[in-house]
């Protein structure tokens, strides 16, 4: 049984990685076009184009990760070596330069593909560690709840701070546009610090227990990964989990700007409060940490994670078309659509630790079939589906919104740009569950097969106390 210090350590990781992962998922889109100063379209372009590398990166990443050795382990010494890179290379993203067109667009290319390299370097070795740390099935689980929890408590932290950080700390001089680039940059210094704290604080508080056997040739790894039939569907599903929360938390700025108005507030009788995408998104947060605190009993009451999985998407898919038919300019349509937010985000949460104890399980279903650990590389596609269905969403946004006639900073939206924004935070999200629901129907690693392959391991496995 892990220590409770070393599950707390491990929530921190992704506390950190959350911190900056939701900010660029839901507020880098808006920036690059209201703040930095690209089009619409440049933008979708650049966060699609962007993920090419990663389809590289990730998968290159997990199989270095895989022979690595040190005395800290394979996966825990990059939260040391990566934290500060991490830091420092999301401070640059929200820097804008005072250049032309052109070498906005490149310093903007060259940034974003530096955080997203540098992302991968931390963030891969630390979702394999969740392969190393426990032997067991169902405390891998707990795991990943750790993890998932400190990451929306990250992410409600995150959100709920950057726009009144943004405000504070933009400057006075007489150019707004300049004041309040210079807000986005310095809020990001301080996020980005607490960032780093964080990544130290989980390397510091981490052991890895089991030592993995040696993993054999790149070339049979990756045929072998290839062979996996659980490994398709999960990173599938892990897809369509990331792509249907950024469509919406992506939407959700815009949505807010320019069909709710900067200056909605909430009546709830006793107190009222003013309801921005902030709010929205960081109360969803809150909702989300529900979610990961009930994700084992949820679970467990389903019959496994399979069909808590298949259960949670069925109630996204109704919800999110629900969401379209809600009011946008009374009180009462306020307090649906917050009402909404809160049951969907309870839901996304109860997923997002499934997704990573079952690429633990996978990983696990690899070994027994192959004999050989290649866990980093396993876990890298995590990562990598969780970037690339974050950048189809990011730019699918943009260009639905561009096809639609959404025009940039402008004081009244069209008709077609209203809907475009509504379809985009419900029946678009919808028809991505519907998919991931129809993927999981599929997928074969049941509680039974398991248990089956846990029992199977433990009589080759090394566990170091």
């Amino acid at each position: 049984m892990a220590k409770l210090s070393e599950k707390i350590g491990y929530g921190f990781g992704d506390m950190s990685s959350s911190m900056f992962w939701k900010i660029f998922s839901y507020y880098l889109p808006i920036f690059y076009a209201d703040v930095f100063g690209l089009s619409l379209g440049a933008t979708g372009m650049l966060m699609l184009v962007t993920r090419v590398w990663d389809t590289v990166s990730d998968p290159m990443m997990g199989a270095v990760a895989d022979r690595t050795q040190t005395r800290w382990g394979k996966y825990r010494p990059y939260l040391l070596w990566v934290s500060a890179p991490f830091a420092i290379a999301g401070c640059l993203l929200f820097t804008t330069p005072s250049l032309g067109e052109s070498g906005k667009l490149l310093w903007a290319y060259a940034t974003y593909i530096l955080m997203m390299t540098v992302y991968t370097g931390i963030n891969v070795p630390y979702g394999s560690m969740l392969g190393v740390m426990t032997d067991d099935s169902e405390e891998k689980t707990v795991f990943s709840s750790y993890r998932m929890f400190f990451a929306y408590a990250g992410s409600f932290i995150a959100l709920g701070c950057w726009e009144p950080l943004v405000k504070l700390l933009s400057g006075s001089g007489p150019d707004s546009l300049t004041n309040t680039q210079e807000g986005w940059q310095h809020a990001m210094f301080v996020i980005a610090a607490v960032c780093f704290l964080m990544f130290i604080l989980c390397f510091l508080m981490t052991r890895e227990h089991i030592k993995p056997s040696s993993p054999a040739s790149l070339m049979s790894d990756l045929g072998d990964l290839l062979k996996n039939k659980p490994w398709w569907l999960l990173t599938a599903a892990a897809l369509c989990t990331n792509l249907f929360n950024t469509l919406r938390g992506s939407t959700a700025a815009f949505y807010f700007k320019y069909l709710i108005g900067e200056q909605a507030s909430i009546d709830l009788g006793l107190t009222s409060f003013l309801f921005f995408a902030g709010v929205f998104l960081s109360i969803g947060e809150v909702c989300n940490m529900i979610g990961v605190a009930c994700a084992v009993s949820f679970s467990n009451l389903m019959g496994g994670k399979k069909p808590a999985f298949i259960a949670s998407s069925i109630a996204l898919i109704l919800l999110s078309v629900a969401f379209f038919y809600l009011p946008t300019h009374s009180n009462a349509g306020y307090i649906w659509i917050l009402l909404l937010q809160i049951l969907t985000s309870f839901f996304t949460g109860v997923v997002s630790p499934l997704v990573w104890s079952m690429y633990a399980d996978v990983a696990d279903y690899s070994q027994a079939l192959n004999g050989t650990s290649s866990t980093g590389l396993i876990f890298s596609s995590g990562s990598m589906a969780q970037k690339f269905g974050g950048a189809i969403a990011g730019s699918s946004v943009m260009w639905i919104l561009a096809a639609f006639g959404l025009v940039s900073n402008a004081a009244e939206q069209s008709q077609s740009a209203i809907l475009g924004m509504k379809l985009s935070m419900s029946y678009f999200p919808a028809a991505v569950a519907a998919v991931m629901l129809l993927i999981l129907l599929f997928y074969p690693l049941n509680k039974a097969k398991m248990k089956e392959i846990d029992e199977k391991l433990r009589l080759t496995r090394i566990i170091e106390k």
